[in-house]
């Protein structure tokens, strides 16, 4: 098998005795990284501290994502700033969040308006977290859309 110690440095292909050995000579426990590959790779880790950030990726996975803030177009500004706060937490849970405005039938051509409103969205939204915005202002057929994403 092929070893790599702590640090991330190669040591060589070793057989599985050995690699035991030099293993427990430092402490530490032998895991098998890959088995698809011949040789396969094994480390020299903490299995105890390897798993454990291996099952906080896989919750990281199953939480993150993106997601949505629909805002209407004749929405009030108190709503924009509960909506606002919905956004922080998102952001903050590390969270991109996608900004939709949509506008039914007479209301897509007032779109200067919508877009006011998104503005004024972003105002409230920049005094209460930090952020970039990750995909500019798009008109889509539904509305209009953006992406945003924690600093």
């Amino acid at each position: 098998m092929r070893l790599i110690d702590a640090e991330g440095k190669q040591l060589g292909i070793f057989d599985l005795g050995t690699a035991l050995q030099k293993a427990r000579e430092q402490g530490l426990d032998l895991v098998q990284v890959t088995h698809r590959i011949f040789p396969p790779v094994c480390k020299i880790i903490d299995a105890g501290k390897y798993f454990y950030q291996q099952a906080k990726k896989q919750k990281i996975k199953k939480i993150g994502g993106l997601k949505n803030i629909r805002l209407g177009f004749n929405i009030s500004s108190h709503d924009l700033e509960t909506k606002a706060k919905i956004a922080e937490k998102f952001l903050k849970e590390g969270n991109p969040v996608r900004v939709e405005m949509v506008l039914r039938q007479r209301e897509k051509r007032l779109s200067d308006f919508a877009k006011q409103k998104l503005n004024q969205f972003l105002e409230i939204l920049k005094k209460l977290i930090p952020f970039k915005v990750g995909r500019e202002l798009k008109k889509e057929a539904r509305g209009l859309t953006m992406i945003i994403t924690k600093e």
